[in-house]
């Protein structure tokens, strides 16, 4: 690895001539040079398609195939950027966020026209991969060259949406030197190097893929291994097939991974580190006893405004220890918040006062949103960086993840996170995925609500929570949701917003504990139209938590 190369075209170019297996999928098998090479006939072909005065941007809707890193190296060669489209987004969502990113080209293939049928796209041309036409329009330009010298580190190589859970989504901007820099310093923290190969089952459309799997790859000379989808069944096959050292992952993907059956040669692969968030503790520590393979939970915001790096060291549970600016701040008072407090049994006694917002204070590479001043300056409020993300911090520095600010629960008027509880009904036996969200209280405020994919027994799921010494009284779900499969995003991520707005009237069993009882009954009608359920009336019935049963 060359480190002083500031650009991602560099590193494209600097593996031409090198004719060692650099990209994998499926059958198919490019040489590192026929990358550079591809990624050059692909930038020159761009280039003549660029209308004059058009904005440089290639918007991607391809699954996980060779097309879309070679698409990715030409857009750094051009000085051009790629947009990921989302292929889970539909009709009028869909085009808005083409014509947000001001594409005049669309890169596709057949499987997905069927979801741009009839959609208004003035000034978007279509390359469809595997379509008659693509191969002619490529072969003037195979004989291309890779010329890095075209792009500058400051040039756009990224627009990246963000959840759209509270709004449309959010194109986030990454430069070419940023992308870089981030390829960099994942390469020296998990020391890649040109053997290694990066397994990519995370969507490319999706900037974990892109930053924290293709990057480094490209910028260690590693090799790349692709799966169209995500499958959880495939996981193991697919990395002792490519040979695969390092892979990345997102939401419930390890989750997903650990719910497959188990055999005795688990342990038999050449994983050597798994990278992402929101595996959480429990999921972690089973993937590295079944596998033999460690999870390193990262935390960055989709934005690139804020990092925290795991090091040796790190409690249980938590992210890792703050870097100078990073600061975790009351939202209303804008006052740094206190450490957190703990018993003996690991449970955060002082949650309402030590949860707040991480905030980065220190300069930062956050390069804001595309055509979307109003968000940015959200974003940038005070000229400070606030991440949307909660987080508390021990007396020794080290930051623990709490979820994110819409993810509050406020029950009794007291600040509960929703990710400290999942992680602790995430040890239930029975559940394969949970989700830990607020449902409005009759009278004010929330009520917790939990939604379990798996086995829930009640008398069992009770006990369970009884047991859990870092379980607050206030903290026991209300409800429990119980679904074969839980809703997720093309990402893996949960869709609590979804959830949250079904609440209690869905058509999947609810079952829940009335207050003053100690077990969970199945939530029936007549109960979900109630004064103690329903938001529709006032009720002057007391909240109360889950209390000791007496034997």
């Amino acid at each position: 690895m060359d480190s002083g190369r500031g650009t991602i075209a560099e590193a494209v170019a600097a593996r031409w001539g090198d004719h060692r297996p650099g990209l994998w999928c499926g059958e198919r098998v490019y040489t590192q040079h026929e990358v550079a090479a591809g990624a050059a006939a692909r930038a020159a072909l761009f280039t003549d398609l660029l209308p004059p005065d058009a904005v440089p941007h290639i918007g991607v809707l391809l699954d996980n195939t060779p097309e879309f890193p070679l698409w990715l190296g030409a857009a750094a060669l051009a000085g051009a950027a790629v947009a990921g489209v989302n292929p889970t987004r539909r009709g009028a969502e869909l085009a808005r966020d083409i014509r947000h990113i001001e594409c005049p080209v669309l890169v596709t293939e057949r499987a997905r026209l069927p979801l741009l049928a009839g959609l208004e796209l003035p000034g978007v041309r279509l390359l469809v991969t595997d379509g008659p036409e693509y191969g002619a329009l490529l072969a003037p330009y195979l004989g291309a060259f890779p010329d890095p010298s075209r792009a500058a580190p400051a040039d756009r190589m990224l627009l990246y949406f963000t959840s759209g859970s509270t709004g449309a989504p959010k194109a986030a901007l990454c430069s070419q030197g940023r992308l870089a820099a981030a390829g960099r310093s994942l390469v020296q923290q998990f020391r890649v190097g040109a053997d290694d190969v990066h397994y990519i089952c995370m969507p490319m459309f999706h900037g974990n893929a892109v930053i924290a799997d293709w990057a480094p790859a490209l910028m260690a000379g590693a090799g790349v291994a692709l799966r169209r989808r995500f499958s959880a069944s495939g996981f193991l096959a697919d990395v002792r097939r490519y040979r695969a050292t390092y892979f990345t992952y997102v939401g419930r993907a390890v989750q997903y991974i650990l719910a497959t059956e188990a055999r005795s040669d688990d342990r038999d692969n050449p994983l050597r580190l798994g990278f992402g968030t929101e595996a959480g503790a429990v999921d972690a520590a089973a993937f590295e006893e079944r596998f033999g393979v460690r999870l390193v939970e990262g935390y960055g915001s989709s934005e690139g405004g804020a990092a925290i790096q795991w090091s040796p060291g790190t409690p249980a549970g938590a992210v890792g220890r703050a870097a100078a600016g990073l600061v975790v701040l009351d939202q209303e008072t804008g006052e740094e918040c206190p450490v957190a407090v703990f018993d003996s049994g690991g449970r955060l006694l002082n949650g309402d006062e030590a949860i707040g917002e991480l905030v980065n204070r220190a300069p930062n590479p956050f390069e804001g949103y595309w055509r979307n001043p109003a968000a940015e300056a959200e974003r940038r409020r005070g000229g400070w960086y606030w991440t949307g993300d909660l987080f508390y911090r021990d007396g020794d520095g080290y930051l623990y993840f709490a979820g994110r600010t819409d993810d509050r629960i406020r029950v009794d008027g007291e600040n509960l996170a929703a990710a400290m509880i999942e992680n602790i009904v995430a040890r239930y036996g029975g559940a394969d995925a949970v989700a830990v969200y607020g449902v409005p209280d009759p009278v004010t405020g929330d009520q917790v609500m939990a939604t379990i994919a798996g086995r829930f027994e009640p008398l069992d799921f009770a006990e369970f929570l009884l047991a859990q010494p870092d379980l607050g009284t206030k903290m026991a779900p209300r409800f429990v949701r119980v679904v074969e499969r839980m809703p997720v995003t093309a990402t893996n991520k949960i869709q609590r917003a979804a959830l949250r707005r079904e609440g209690v009237r869905c058509a999947d069993p609810v079952w829940w504990r009335p207050p003053g009882e100690q077990t969970y009954r199945r939530l029936t009608p007549e109960d979900a139209e109630g004064p103690l359920v329903s938001t529709r009336g006032p009720s002057s019935v007391r909240r109360q938590g889950l209390e000791p049963r007496t034997r």
